[in-house]
């Protein structure tokens, strides 16, 4: 599966999509990046007159890269379909520098474990520096069909 692919299958779109492209991805690690767009929604009023990019969103970013698109690429082009639901189970973030506007990311995902649709990285974000920014685990459950009540 061509890496441009896999961003194409994702469940997301703008203004919620943290993922602009995919450098490397084996069954064992990914690696993907995302610049932080100025003008993007969540910075009105995350701080006044000083924007930085909410946890909540940087979380989000580690993600769509690191559990989103490494599930994709494991389950394969052929299994993952418009009812494939892809559900973060768990989070465990440690944060250690701030990401303002226009800055420009990268996230590397390696793989704990990937058993019964069942998916668990070791996630990092680094910045332009190479600094990191972010780390820690990212679980995640992929669902192949969803029940409705």
């Amino acid at each position: 599966m061509k890496t441009q692919d896999l961003i194409e299958k994702l469940p997301y779109s703008e203004p919620f999509l943290f993922v602009n492209e995919i450098l490397s991805v084996s069954t064992e690690k990914i690696t993907g990046t995302y610049t932080f767009r100025r003008d993007a929604y969540f910075y009105e009023g995350h701080f006044k007159n000083d924007p930085v990019t909410p946890g909540v969103i940087l979380t989000e970013c580690m993600a769509q890269i690191g559990l989103v698109c490494f599930g994709i690429f494991l389950l394969n082009e052929e299994q993952v379909s418009e009812n494939t639901k892809f559900v973060m189970s768990s989070t465990e973030i440690d944060f250690y520098r701030p990401i303002f506007p226009d800055e420009k990311v990268k996230v590397i995902s390696e793989k704990i474990y990937f058993r019964f649709n069942k998916l668990k990285c070791k996630v990092k974000m680094l910045n332009i520096k190479d600094e990191i920014v972010a780390q820690g685990t990212i679980s995640g459950m992929i669902l192949k069909e969803t029940v409705q009540p």
